[in-house]
């Protein structure tokens, strides 16, 4: 296949993410032009027309939490995980991906992560970049926090600021409620979501502090977003009484491996437990924490196992809600497209299909696997093969 001006995917199953039925999507450069029945190629101009009948038409899905430049680190400088390939994002059918640091904002910086989502972006994607790392003071580009997210176009908030955590800075609330200020007036000042994204632990005060702050100042609940949520059930608990009262929370893919204990709980039966406990579904997101280390510490904070976050969880995940759980498509696909959109200010130009939306599109068969991918117009996936490669993937290509 090959990328030109006009693609038009014929007689597909749309999930927008509601169900509009059969239908056609033509797509002109970057965007989608016309959503109808029976559509035409346009006379007199290069159009590839894929037929994928009986296949399901998506929007493109959003990770909202991507370590780009690799994370991890707590068993010294070997355990530093990878770099996020192009091949890595398109494969699990994401189309947008917000990247973070992590423990470490000492050896990798917000500048390299800056540069690296810029590359993928070159590469073909769309990216954004949270400012921050774990710690408090937080790594940041400029001067501070609000300055990142006015001054430069990427930066659409900060994160992950650890909390609940040993390996968090300790911070208290005063120091959270000052970082949700500086999100808040940077994200007024440029239009942006100005979101500051927590990373949450294991630790018994659990989502303790983000009450208070709300309890006690005027910071609203919106601009905060919990993540790694479903870890144990007594965090989940907390992200049940925290979407209760307006916020919404964000569960990591591929649950919480332990070697040995109990594992966390299985994301699409955090999903379903939150909807049986009255959380509406617009309040719930999943991101992969994409390359970031997968730790197990033992009850000394000794760490005794490591693995590597991937990406394509995030998917499996989803298709385990549609395939395992029964809950609808639109439904489940609404948790990596339309809500992190909302979310992050991104929506209408992503986590939908419509017109004058970009052209981030998944088309998956009959049995929800991924089998093309376009993004921004092009195509990256087709018959579930990458035909659109990283810099330095092509040498590897085939």
């Amino acid at each position: 296949m090959t990328n030109t001006f006009f693609t038009l995917l014929k007689n597909a199953e749309v999930f927008a993410p509601d169900k509009l039925g059969r239908k056609d999507l033509l797509i002109a450069g970057d965007k989608i032009v016309a959503i109808g029945s029976q559509l035409e190629a346009p006379a007199d101009y290069s159009c590839q027309i894929i037929d994928v009948d009986g296949y399901v038409a998506v929007p493109g899905f959003i990770d909202n939490h991507v370590h780009l430049i690799g994370g991890g680190g707590e068993g010294g400088y070997a355990t530093r995980t990878p770099e996020v390939q192009l091949g890595d994002i398109i494969r699990a059918g994401v189309t947008t991906v917000v990247g973070c640091l992590g423990t470490d904002g000492t050896t990798r910086h917000m500048t390299a992560l800056l540069a690296k989502a810029r590359g993928l972006e070159a590469e073909g994607v769309t990216t954004y970049i949270y400012t921050g790392s774990y710690e408090v003071p937080t790594n940041t580009i400029t001067r501070n926090v609000r300055d990142d997210i006015i001054i430069i176009d990427k930066v659409i908030g900060c994160g992950e600021i650890a909390i609940s955590d040993h390996r968090s800075a300790q911070p208290t609330k005063e120091d959270i409620a000052k970082l949700a200020a500086e999100c808040r007036t940077g994200g007024m000042l440029s239009g942006k979501a100005g979101i500051l994204q927590l990373h949450v632990g294991d630790g018994k005060n659990k989502l303790s502090m983000l009450f208070d702050i709300m309890n006690e100042g005027e910071i609203p609940i919106t601009q905060f977003l919990p993540t790694h949520i479903s870890r144990n059930q007594a965090l989940l608990d907390d992200g049940v009484r925290f979407a209760a009262l307006g916020g919404t929370i964000d569960i990591t893919a591929g649950g919480v491996k332990r070697p040995g204990k109990e594992t966390g709980l299985r994301p699409s039966d955090a999903v379903l437990y939150c909807l049986e406990k009255g959380v509406p579904l617009s309040r719930l997101t999943m991101s992969s924490d994409g390359n970031g280390s997968l730790p197990t510490f033992n009850e000394q904070g000794q760490l005794v196992g490591l693995e590597v976050a991937q990406m394509d969880a995030l998917y499996q995940d989803i298709r385990e809600l549609i395939i395992g759980k029964h809950l609808e498509i639109k439904d489940a696909i609404r948790i990596i497209t339309e809500n992190p959109a909302k979310a992050l200010k991104l929506y209408p130009k992503k986590g939908c299909l419509q017109v004058g939306g970009d052209a981030d599109i998944v088309i998956l068969d009959q049995d929800m696997n991924i089998a093309h991918v376009l993004a921004k117009g092009n195509i990256m996936l087709y018959e579930k093969k990458q035909i659109t490669f990283g810099t330095f993937e092509k040498r590897n290509a085939g």
